[in-house]
């Protein structure tokens, strides 16, 4: 199935989504990694979402956190990601089984040693590339999609990582990560400006909970590389004179898988949960719980107002106002343009564990209020 149609969604959840009760080792001394879904889990898919909301505001006041919400009065709708025109130039369904990554390793270390390493590596079809901060995964590879996932796909990525920081040199540093990024500001001549209202999809399948690395904190991550102008403080001249002005200022807002193991939380069960970046202080802040494995659906959106809008749903249905989950301005800046969206694999980087292997399907991206950008073939 080509890139320019968008394969339908299936017509109900994935049926064998697996509910965490099955006890694995959580490494070293860590026991049983039994899930509790801590109530988010009840009722059908709108009835789940009320509660994770009314139990996120509960934490977030008691935290002091503001969290922005559909409550709250003059501001533009959320944008429900998925919405409007399919740009057909970037993203993915890897469909093509001669689908191939060439990784030109060893990989770039930019944020730790300085060392890009390159040429970096990129996949055949021009739509990805590695991270000059951070690298590739140490596994890009085409698979069959797992069962359940969206009607007629046969093809999907696995991203899996053992050497999270310097190739070849364990660090033990545990949530050093890897970036795998979609190729838009070269195929679409430029950014994307924020009057284009973008917003991405994709679909992710998490394995079995005995296949996860035995690590508590973050997996993995999608995340998008957003810009605004700033007002940043800078020396200058002979005499080092401080002055303020405006520069370009790129972050990086999304959503992480994270884990907690018992034995980290001396609390009597494991559990895992969306984490989510950010808000307005850079604060990241628990989203809904995980409490199946299997397909899930991860959306990001941006409007005219310079916010991010988050939303998740188990399975691989079309997203719907019902999974929305918050609306933040990241760091407390206002997006004006998007640079591009990634994924992250994380590991604990000791040179013998595999990160847990996530498998991702159909990464889109569109343009709710379409703007006429030429692309490159």
């Amino acid at each position: 199935m080509g890139i320019g149609k968008k394969k339908p969604a299936g017509s109900d959840r994935a049926k064998s989504l697996e509910i965490y009760a099955d006890k694995s080792e959580c490494g070293g001394s860590h026991a049983s990694c039994e899930f509790m879904s801590q109530g988010f889990f009840v009722g059908n898919r709108k009835e789940n979402n009320m509660n994770v909301r009314i139990r996120l505001a509960h934490v977030m006041a008691f935290a002091g956190i503001l969290v922005v919400t559909t409550a709250t009065a003059q501001r533009p709708r959320p944008i429900v990601p998925g919405t409007g025109k399919l740009i057909t130039a970037v993203g993915d369904d890897f469909e093509d089984p001669n689908w191939r990554y060439v990784p030109r390793n060893p990989k770039s270390t930019e944020d730790i040693d300085e060392n890009q390493r390159g040429p970096t590596g990129k996949s055949v079809n021009g739509r990805w590339y590695e991270g000059i901060k951070r690298g590739h995964p140490d596994i890009v590879r085409r698979v069959p999609t797992p069962p359940n996932g969206l009607s007629g796909s046969e093809g999907s990525l696995l991203l899996k990582s053992m050497y999270t920081g310097i190739p070849g040199r364990g660090s033990s540093e545990p949530h050093n990560q890897d970036d795998f990024i979609c190729n838009v500001q070269y195929r679409l001549n430029g950014r994307v400006p924020v009057e284009s209202q973008p917003n991405v999809v994709t679909r992710v399948w998490l394995p079995k909970v005995k296949d996860w690395e035995r690590r508590t904190g973050p997996h993995f991550g999608f995340r998008l590389a957003l810009e605004t102008t700033a007002i940043k403080e800078s020396e200058g001249g002979f005499l080092m004179f401080k002055s303020k002005g405006p520069e370009n200022e790129v972050y990086w807002p999304g959503m992480f898988v994270e884990l907690k193991c018992k034995e980290n939380t001396k609390q009597n069960y494991d559990y895992a949960y969306w984490r989510i970046r950010s808000d307005s202080r850079g604060r990241d802040f628990q989203g809904p719980a995980i409490t199946s494995t299997g397909w899930w659906t991860l959306g990001m959106s941006c409007t005219t107002d310079g916010m991010v809008h988050y939303y998740i749903s188990e399975g691989v249905d079309d997203l719907t106002q019902d999974d929305y989950v918050t609306s933040q301005f990241p760091y407390g800046y206002k997006t004006e343009r998007l640079r591009s969206f990634f994924f992250n694999t994380m590991s604990r980087d000791d040179a013998r564990t595999w990160s847990t292997g996530v498998i991702v399907d159909d990464p889109m991206l569109y343009f709710a209020n379409e703007t006429r950008i030429a692309s490159r073939p």
